[in-house]
């Protein structure tokens, strides 16, 4: 008889710390999101998302822990994500960056999704709401389509996502808002409500959506912007007795977008510049500390000249002109005081 009231204490005690470890593993299920606003910058190869958050405590306790979620696609691509509160209104809002880490919910639903957690500085006490402001920077995301492209040609590309905001917390509202370089957009996915005008895509408003709630959709749009790669960086620096500081860097540049196909036209491309090698390196701008002296840059051929350098009390900038522009899917190595070289394209005839 003792031995059973000792087996159904311990199956009690069993039974509680679980229950205990599943509450405390999963995201704070008071928390609501009355609006939440996305807005996916698609002008260049690197994607900026700033998603605002409307966040309420609907519970009974405090709580200090907001969970975002994101696909594994997005994590695999994921360059920064950056959190701050925001207080205030209008002109006299100030924020406060907060902690954000990635975190694992193993009694999460069953589905593909990587969390990461923002610790609020002050807990949420029941009823009150705050205001946070997110950013997401996505690298080596947008897809080339089609994958080879002429010198006369526009650069495609593809990009992929859901319409509705992916989160394990109900939303109340949402809406999302995507901007193009151009107006060319070739096609784009559409969720009633939708709605284009000029270089955006509006997506929404949608009202309550419940947790995991996804629209897969597509962008194919045209998008020229240079899609600058630094596979590899040496750094070099040498301080004398004197307190001079020499910085010199090696790059291994690549252009990561549409490869180029067929041969190079200088005539073409130096007479059709607005529409002749859109996508390709014209120039290359490296933002240096000020006053900066004795900035030199070469390739393997040598120094090049065609370099101007402006300088202030603020800043340096440093803009070069490659000696060959460069196309899609070639690649470079450069030594200098302190930016890349330029080299053949591919495909190319001097």
């Amino acid at each position: 008889m003792e031995a059973r009231i000792r087996a159904r204490v311990n199956l009690a005690l069993t039974f509680f710390a679980l229950l205990f470890f599943v509450a405390g593993s999963s995201p704070p299920r008071q928390f609501v999101i009355s609006n939440a606003e996305r807005r996916i910058d698609l002008s260049s190869h690197i994607i900026n998302v700033h998603l605002t958050l409307k966040v309420e405590n609907a519970g009974t306790r405090p709580a200090s822990e907001v969970v975002l979620a994101l696909t594994p696609t997005e994590v695999d691509h994921l360059a920064m994500v950056d959190a701050s509160a925001i207080k205030g209104k209008r002109k006299k809002t100030t924020s406060l960056r907060l902690e954000v880490k990635p975190t694992e919910l193993p009694d999460a639903p069953p589905i593909d999704t990587k969390y990461f957690t923002i610790y609020l500085a002050n807990p949420l006490n029941s009823g009150e709401s705050t205001t946070l402001e997110v950013l997401y920077v996505f690298t080596h995301f947008l897809e080339p389509f089609p994958a080879e492209i002429a010198q006369s040609e526009s650069q495609l590309v593809f990009y992929h996502d859901t319409a509705l905001i992916l989160s394990s917390y109900h939303i109340k509202q949402q809406t999302t808002f995507i901007k193009t370089p151009s107006t060319k957009v070739e096609s784009f996915i559409r969720m009633e409500p939708t709605n284009r005008v000029g270089t955006e895509i509006k997506y929404g408003p949608y009202e309550d959506r419940p947790p995991y709630s996804i629209s897969p959709i597509h962008v194919h749009f045209e998008n020229n912007s240079p899609f600058a790669v630094v596979e590899e960086l040496v750094q070099e620096i040498e301080i004398s007795h004197w307190g001079n500081i020499q910085v010199t860097e090696h790059y291994k540049l690549i252009h990561a977008g549409a490869r180029h196909k067929g041969v190079f036209s200088r005539v073409d491309y130096q007479s059709r510049q607005s529409s002749n090698g859109a996508s390709s390196f014209r120039y290359l701008l490296a933002r240096l500390p000020p006053r900066v002296h004795s900035v030199y840059y070469r390739d393997e051929i040598g120094n090049i000249s065609s370099s101007h350098l402006r300088t202030d009390s603020l800043k340096s900038e440093l803009q070069i002109e490659p000696r060959y522009p460069l196309f899609g899917g070639c690649a470079t190595r450069g030594v200098n005081r302190p930016f890349p070289r330029g080299s053949l394209p591919c495909g190319a005839s001097s």
